[in-house]
């Protein structure tokens, strides 16, 4: 990074990282505040146009990859649910009386097992996203360079 990063440049990229917290208050505004702010400001310093580019493409990495739990664990979730309830006896009874008896309720263990795991990785990903964006507008404030981890460079 050049040695002239004013007191500015600092601010805006740390606001670049902070911004990203807007999605809890705004749909997709961990997207569009920092690109917004990264696009108006991206010319006056590279140190902005790094910090700004790295919040980017983090948010995306993050996106990406809960979008790939989900597609995993809904499916997954859905047929231990299906099971545990007792509906994968339903097409073997010409009926339409649907049983909720709980039957298999003591075989929670092993659908707890693949629930458990998801949501430790879902919760993962949350943990990364708060403390490593934490992290990255405390560095971007005091003048240094910060690169997230496990993020995927879509913008060089």
């Amino acid at each position: 990074m050049e040695s002239t990063i004013t007191q500015n440049h600092k601010n805006v990229a740390a606001i670049i990282h902070a911004s990203t917290f807007s999605k809890y208050l705004i749909p997709f505004g961990n997207f569009l505040l920092p690109l917004v702010l990264w696009m108006s400001n991206k010319k006056a310093s590279p140190f902005v146009e790094h910090h700004g580019k790295q919040a980017i493409n983090f948010q995306v990495s993050i996106l990406l990859y809960s979008i790939f739990l989900g597609i995993l664990a809904i499916p997954l979730a859905f047929f231990t649910t299906w099971d545990f309830i007792g509906l994968s006896d339903l097409h073997e009874l010409n009926t339409h009386v649907i049983n909720f008896s709980f039957r298999n309720f003591f075989n929670l263990g092993e659908h707890l097992v693949f629930w458990s795991v998801f949501g430790i990785l879902g919760l993962s990903l949350f943990l990364l996203n708060v403390i490593c964006t934490i992290m990255a507008a405390m560095r971007a404030h005091e003048g240094m360079e910060y690169r997230y981890p496990l993020t995927i460079s879509f913008l060089k």
